[in-house]
């Protein structure tokens, strides 16, 4: 074995085999295609197998699967040596996706709210909202 160490190794940085990544690769392709497959075939067939709430439910287990294959398989939470990386990481990510959820959602609903039909009672809710007075 070799005595000295390269510099990753020494501040304790983890590098992944390449069976990991491909295990990683793999598996995320699955769950992606998984969702997709899921959508899919409910918008296909004229009898809906499941219903709104179940393909949430479905895509938002994928997807916490998928965070979860990705911060093992390619960031290697789980083999750190210094857990509060971990910590600091996952809060982190948590964070960003947080902000792009609740982002995509307010800039949809902000979309939704000014390009919807016009009508009187529209225009009556619109003033209503925004406290707009003539």
């Amino acid at each position: 074995m070799s005595e000295h160490k390269t510099e990753l190794e020494k501040e304790g940085a983890v590098r992944g085999t390449t069976a990991s990544y491909v295990s990683g690769f793999i598996l995320s392709l699955i769950l992606t295609l998984s969702a997709y497959f899921v959508v899919r075939q409910n918008n296909d067939s004229t009898q809906p197998e499941f219903s709104y709430q179940s393909i949430i439910t479905i895509i938002l287990a994928l997807a916490l699967v998928q965070l979860f294959v990705q911060l093992l398989f390619f960031l290697h939470l789980d083999k750190e040596s210094k857990p509060r990386w971990n910590l600091m990481v996952a809060s982190f990510a948590v964070t960003v996706v947080l902000i792009l959820v609740l982002g995509s959602l307010w800039i949809m609903h902000n979309l939704d709210y000014h390009h919807m039909e016009s009508s009187p009672a529209t225009d009556k809710a619109i003033i209503k909202d925004e406290g707009v007075h003539y």
